[in-house]
């Protein structure tokens, strides 16, 4: 007797949307310049930077809410905004207002009617984490829970591209939790999934590929990890009651600095620095060795923004 074997099919990712060339001003202030990217079916595409930098300007022009002023913008192979790739995309953007006197329950039938298949209405209540509320009126409902519902509304029509703009303010530590798995989900069933936001965690824990806007412009792009070795040093920390300027002649340290108790120096090569600082300091004591995380990256490419 054979077994039957079943699998995940396994999801090769294409290229679902596009933008070459793109250029936005507005009132003569560029607020895009010239942005190349290619977001990819079944990935995670984080779109990180400060206020200001063109985040959901990119993601207006992507929905078709704006148009370029110049470039190629292509959604499914065809014009961004038009009723083709309206039916294959969602959206949970920063600015929107919920009919007051709609149950959730009815909010998310009325979404579910737009579309020609839409997904199941449990499945949709699951992935938000809205079991226990579908009768509630959305007047009623918290800053939190308004995001839930939010998110429940841009994947009624079971999307193929999800844009999702800041999507976890205002949640508990559980509701991200749970919107954090409704993503790795939807892209593990080969939704691609544009985001943005100011939580670093969220994207270092989900993004396949993140792209660093600085006033306009793409200034890296790369995985987190990559992203995170291009800031070259790593950290040695320890507490030691020499002055801390007797470690700045150790091999490829960058920099050294008294953080309370601590000694830390930032090192290009931390298998030299190390060998050579327990050499020549075999007694030093709390020792730890981190490198750089997304975070420190960010703003370090921020400042410079080569």
């Amino acid at each position: 007797m054979q077994l039957e074997h079943t699998y995940e099919p396994h999801i090769h990712p294409h290229v679902i949307a596009s933008v070459y060339g793109l250029s936005k001003s507005f009132a003569g202030k560029k607020a895009l310049d010239n942005i190349d990217l290619e977001i990819k079916s079944g990935q995670v595409f984080a779109i990180l930077g400060a206020n200001g930098a063109g985040k959901t300007t990119l993601i207006n022009i992507l929905l078709g809410r704006l148009n370029a002023d110049s470039g190629d913008v292509s959604v499914f192979g065809v014009k961004a905004g038009s009723l083709q790739a309206k039916r294959q995309a969602g959206a949970m953007l920063q600015v929107a207002n919920l009919p007051e006197t709609l149950k959730i329950k009815e909010h998310i039938q009325l979404f579910q009617s737009y579309y020609p298949h839409p997904m199941d209405y449990q499945k949709v209540i699951n992935y938000a984490g809205l079991q226990d509320m579908q009768n509630r009126y959305s007047k009623k409902l918290s800053g939190g829970e308004k995001q839930r519902l939010l998110f429940a509304l841009s994947i009624c029509g079971n999307p193929k591209l999800l844009f999702l703009d800041e999507p976890s303010v205002g949640m508990d530590v559980a509701a991200r939790q749970g919107l954090w798995q409704a993503i790795r989900d939807l892209r593990a069933k080969g939704t691609g999934i544009v985001l943005t936001t100011h939580y670093l965690e969220e994207a270092d824990n989900l993004a396949d590929e993140i792209v660093l806007l600085k006033q306009g412009r793409i200034i890296r792009k790369g995985s987190s990890d990559a992203i995170k070795a291009s800031i070259s040093h790593t950290t040695i920390r320890f507490s030691r009651t020499e002055n801390h300027h007797v470690f700045k002649p150790l091999p490829a340290v960058v920099n050294v600095q008294l953080v309370g108790k601590f000694i830390q120096i930032h090192t290009e090569n931390v298998n030299q620095t190390l060998l050579a600082l327990l050499s020549a300091y075999p007694n030093i004591q709390e020792l730890t060795v981190s490198s750089a995380g997304l975070e420190e990256a960010f703003l370090h490419l921020n400042a410079e923004g080569k």
